[in-house]
């Protein structure tokens, strides 16, 4: 059937029709005192969401673009920087810090492991000169579907004391409770197309005062990122460069909805759809990547041992018209991964999880009981 696709990949992430529509609507001027307000909303309430009294600073950018202006806003030429590399997304920033002439030291762990917080304890210790000006953690890796114990590792870069701690929340921002303000985080950065619920083309960035303090002395080039400008304009309730104005108006609808369920309802409904989950890939025999203790909140990755990882997809896209994620770098064809972030409900999960027990009877997985994945999949959430 046209049309009826069910987006179940890790972003972008299905969009609620009322943020569709809103989208539709005659822009306006950008300038304008109806858009001021529109921007005062949506800042009120990015706060709100990131749960900080700091400004969140909206870019027209992906999540990438967001994670360049966090990281170049802050540091200068041969500024040491420690990157937690365990998946795609972090090996990411690892080369952007490198593009832009930083010592870039990696932390490594294997993809599907999270990484460990000790190694991380054990370089910031031995920086006794205070050299390290910052430690890049992506909190949960999309690649892998880890979530890395960022709690423990901001904690070892606060006992530092010299460096700032710099975070990829990409999938984990609406997802998982990050509390920004408790935890003291210095950069923090997102983008709309996971689970903001809107298309992808904006980039969220929220700073603490003490990186602003590093903003001053701060010398790699940057022009339409300097987030200088752009908190001077937030200050107004508006933007230093035309930003979509339509996507904004989805922003603005996607947030009040947002606020709506409330986080606690938020975070609560991610974590019954990756149990659910997790525990029908575990009924039907299929091996999951990443452990259960560092189980990301928006993506399941999937280790098939018995049937072909890309045949799964191209089954499940032709004869049910889901879209599941492949695996990427050294993972491609080994994994599958099912979003289940943003605008995802307890309805959409046992789809796929009924879908993908059709699909691996024709694929000849034999490791499974018919109707196990559902029946797990309706434990959870009738516990939950």
């Amino acid at each position: 059937m046209e049309n009826n696709n069910l987006l179940m990949i890790p972003g972008p992430t299905p969009v609620p029709e009322k943020v569709l529509l809103a989208q539709t609507k005659h822009p306006i001027g950008h300038r304008s005192p109806e858009f001021s307000e529109i921007i005062g909303e949506i800042n009120d309430n990015l706060k709100w969401l990131h749960q900080t009294q700091n400004d969140v600073l909206t870019l027209t950018a992906s999540g990438t673009g967001a994670m360049e202006a966090g990281i170049i806003n802050f540091l200068s030429p041969s500024d040491r920087v420690i990157v937690g590399c365990n998946g795609k997304f972090a090996e990411r920033w690892a080369e952007l810090c490198e593009a832009f002439g930083l010592q870039t030291e990696r932390v490594n762990a294997e993809w599907g492991e999270a990484l460990d917080p000790e190694t991380i304890r054990e370089k910031l210790e031995a920086d006794t000169n205070k050299e390290i000006k910052a430690v890049i953690v992506t909190h949960s890796e999309t690649s892998t579907g880890v979530l890395n114990d960022l709690e423990t590792i901001n904690r070892h870069v606060k006992n530092h004391g010299e460096a700032l701690i710099m975070v990829d929340a990409v999938t984990s921002l609406g997802s998982v409770n990050l509390p920004i303000d408790q935890w003291g985080l210095d950069v923090v950065a997102s983008g709309s197309q996971k689970g903001y619920m809107i298309p992808p083309g904006l980039g969220f960035v929220t700073i603490s005062e003490k990186a602003w303090g590093r903003y001053e002395t701060a010398k790699l080039p940057k022009f339409y990122f300097d987030l200088g400008e752009y908190r001077k304009s937030a200050g107004k309730n508006s933007t230093p460069y035309t930003p979509p104005i339509n996507l904004m108006f989805g922003l603005q609808t996607a947030l009040q909805m947002m606020r709506e369920e409330g986080l606690d309802n938020i975070f609560a409904r991610h974590e019954r759809n990756t149990q659910a989950t997790r525990e029908a890939m575990k009924a039907l025999g299929l091996p999951l990547l990443a452990p259960d203790n560092a189980a990301s909140r928006a993506v399941t990755a999937v280790a098939p041992t018995t049937v072909d990882a890309e045949k799964v997809r191209s089954v499940m896209k032709k004869q049910f018209d889901i879209s599941l994620a492949g695996g990427q770098n050294q993972l491609k064809g080994k994994i599958f991964r099912i979003g289940h972030l943003g605008f995802v409900a307890e309805r959409d999960v046992l789809t796929v999880v009924s879908s993908l027990e059709v699909t691996l009877r024709e694929l000849g997985h034999e490791n499974m009981t018919p109707g196990a994945g559902v029946a797990a999949a309706n434990r959870v959430l009738a516990e939950s």
